[in-house]
């Protein structure tokens, strides 16, 4: 038998690295390939990470609740068999001992400060007190010959450290109640996905005013017949179904950018994220190939995964390889904002409250029904017109909603 250290595996696209959530295994259990030996969270979603091999367990390397990038250990495992091609294995299973041995630092160094106070100190200890910001000529030395100790240099840092204990506790006592709320899981990779993305992406933004009072009556003349079906039928489908046929016509919207090479990558395929406001944080699963789907399977579908997010289900599959998202702020109560870009992508829509408001219609005033379409997108490769024109194309489909049999 021969041992190997795993490391975390690239699990997906765009995954660097992943949070610790549960060890399924502990320290000597003997372990089967493909069983999964450890939950691992990721910006995506929450996988299981199976052992490659049979064996047995002999340290953990990586702790709960530590972030960890891909490539980095988190396992020793005594393989039964050969070692898997790429893995390490440990110095011992090559014959060599490594030992780590600390020793205290005993050589002395004697300096004088500007005041004529003699310090005996070694190295080991003169760095330990600059690290912890303390004076020695102000320490009491309790070693022979007068040399100050590490043990002298950890007391001296504690009573220095009292009178900030104290008035920080004073401080404390003075302060509001307040609640801290750990960073971390999909909190925390949404906090850095969104920083890098107002970090590194240029947003421009667009708003435009939509009349979806013909696709109102549509949906509510469908509903019923949706409900037959086991389908609860709401307006999203229908946006679906409109953004694809819009991002056809202007392709450069469902598209990434390959950095290294300098290029658009235009996508032929058309999967579609839907942002969800899970218990943990924003997820954005996708619905694949959206475009071959029609309206009561993309209710269908877009219900399932926003339930399976807010019960943090969702498969690493269901949240990889988007090529654009929209975000219904407007079910909230939102009248209008602006989201941010999802990267890789280059676009996202957000679609917001729908009101009503009157208006002059064949010389007639009567009530209408209104939603304002926001789109934010990357200003690196993407300009305001073509944009526009994919906005107003997105109007003139939802405004006439029997443009949507063409497809």
């Amino acid at each position: 038998m021969s041992r190997v250290t795993f490391k975390l595996p690239d699990i997906g696209e765009g995954v660097a690295e992943g949070e610790i959530i549960r060890w399924l295994v502990k320290e000597g259990d003997e372990v089967r390939q493909f069983q999964p030996i450890v939950e691992v969270l990721t910006a995506k979603a929450k996988v299981e990470i199976p052992s490659p091999y049979d064996g047995r367990i002999v340290k953990i390397l990586a702790k709960e609740g530590e972030v960890v990038p891909v490539g980095s250990p988190l396992v020793e495992i005594e393989v039964v068999g050969k070692p898997v091609d790429g893995e390490e294995v440990s110095s011992e299973e090559k014959g060599t001992v490594v030992e780590t041995v600390t020793q205290e630092e005993t050589q002395e160094e004697v300096r004088v400060t500007e005041k004529g106070v003699r310090i005996r100190a070694p190295p080991g200890v003169r760095l330990l007190a600059k690290r912890l910001g303390v004076d020695l000529a102000r320490v009491k030395p309790s070693g022979p010959r007068g040399i100050i100790t590490k043990r002298d240099v950890e007391a001296a840092a504690k009573e220095v450290a009292k009178p900030v204990e104290t008035v920080a506790k004073a401080l404390e006592q003075v302060e509001k109640p307040v609640e801290r709320i750990r960073i971390h899981g999909i909190r925390r990779f949404m906090y850095t996905t969104m920083t890098k993305a107002k970090q590194t992406i240029p947003h421009a933004y667009l708003i435009e005013e939509v009349d979806v009072t013909r696709l109102w009556e549509l949906r509510e003349r469908l509903k019923g017949y949706a409900a037959e079906k086991g389908v609860k039928l709401t307006i999203t489908p229908f946006i679906v179904k409109a953004v694809t046929m819009a991002l056809k016509e202007y392709p450069l919207l469902n598209a990434s950018i390959d950095e290294e090479r300098m290029e658009i990558v235009v996508k032929k395929y058309y999967n579609i994220g839907i942002a969800v406001d899970s218990p943990e944080g924003l997820v954005v699963p996708n619905i694949k190939n959206a475009d071959k789907k029609s309206i009561l399977e993309l209710a269908r579908e877009i219900r399932m995964l926003a339930d399976k997010a807010r019960k943090m289900e969702l498969s690493l599959e269901e949240v990889q390889d988007g090529t654009f998202s929209i975000t219904n702020i407007g079910a909230i109560g939102s009248i209008a904002g602006m989201a941010v870009i999802n990267p890789p992508e280059v676009a996202i829509l957000g679609v917001h409250r729908t009101f009503e408001r009157p208006a002059l219609v064949d010389g007639q005033l009567v009530n209408r029904k209104y939603m304002y379409l926001s789109i934010s997108f990357d200003h690196r490769i993407l300009e305001g017109a073509y944009v526009t024109r994919f906005l107003m194309r997105l109007k003139e489909i939802l405004e006439n909603p029997e443009l949507l049999l063409l497809e």
